[in-house]
Formats: C-alpha cells, sequence, structure tokens
C-alpha cells in the first residue's frame, strides 16, 4: 500500500507556509523598529546608539511605533497563514513576549535606560494579537 504523494506534501507546505508567515511578521516588526531608530538617532531625535535613553517621551515614542509595527507585525502574519489565521498572531505574540522578556532580563541590569520600557515592550507583544484581531474583525481573518 503506497501513500499518495499529495497527501503527505500538502502539510508539509502548509507548515512551511506557517513558519514563513510568522517570520514575515517578525521581521517586519524588527527591521520596521530598527529602521525607525535608526532615522531618529540619525536625525538626533535619540542620543547616540552607545549612550542610554532615560528621557521618559523618548521612551515613549518608541514604545508608541514598537507597539504599531508589533500589530502590523501580527496582521503580516496573520495575512500569511494558511490556515488559523489569528492563531498564527497569537503565536507571534508570544514569540514577542518571550524574546521582550529575555530582552528586559538582560538589559535592565545594563542601566541602558528605565526599567519600565523593556518591561512594557514584554507586556505589550502578546496584547498586539487582541489589536490586530479588532483592526480585523470585519476583515478577512475571521477564524
Amino acid at each position: 500500500m503506497t501513500i499518495s504523494t499529495t497527501a503527505t506534501a500538502a502539510p508539509s507546505r502548509r507548515l512551511g507556509r506557517s513558519v514563513a508567515a510568522l517570520a514575515f511578521g517578525f521581521f517586519a516588526v524588527v527591521v520596521l523598529s530598527l529602521g525607525t531608530d535608526e532615522v531618529l538617532h540619525l536625525l538626533k531625535v535619540y542620543p547616540p546608539w552607545n549612550q542610554p535613553m532615560y528621557d521618559p517621551g523618548l521612551c515613549l515614542l518608541a514604545l508608541s511605533y514598537r507597539i504599531v509595527y508589533t500589530v502590523l507585525g501580527s496582521y503580516i502574519a496573520a495575512w500569511y497563514a494558511p490556515h488559523a489565521p489569528m492563531g498564527h498572531a497569537l503565536i507571534l505574540g508570544a514569540v514577542g513576549t518571550v524574546v521582550g522578556t529575555a530582552g528586559a532580563i538582560a538589559t535592565i541590569p545594563m542601566h541602558l535606560g528605565p526599567a519600565w520600557y523593556p518591561i512594557a515592550i514584554a507586556a505589550t507583544a502578546l496584547r498586539a494579537r487582541g489589536w490586530a484581531e479588532f483592526c480585523t474583525r470585519e476583515g478577512a481573518f475571521n477564524e
């Protein structure tokens, strides 16, 4: 008895598309965040890269656009997902929470800025999935 190649290729292809959707969303967040950081450093809105940034207004600015980019990354992951789009957004939010928590643990002792900032980054990652769901409630991502 043989198994059809079509039957075995479909789940593999679907898994690959799921991984790609998550990677697209994650890399969109990273590239947009770091790109915006670089522009703001070049415009001298932010201090040079090697100096701490304690100004609460600048930290709120960075947090604000990172939240927007995280929502966009969740949207991208949901858009490219082969199935369960909001499930993909949730997975991406969980990955963001884990990465953000690791970043907070690593950077708080380095005194690069206020401790609340990396904690807020970690805390908002999973919540962005909810915003992506809200933004698409009437859209194509209803499961």
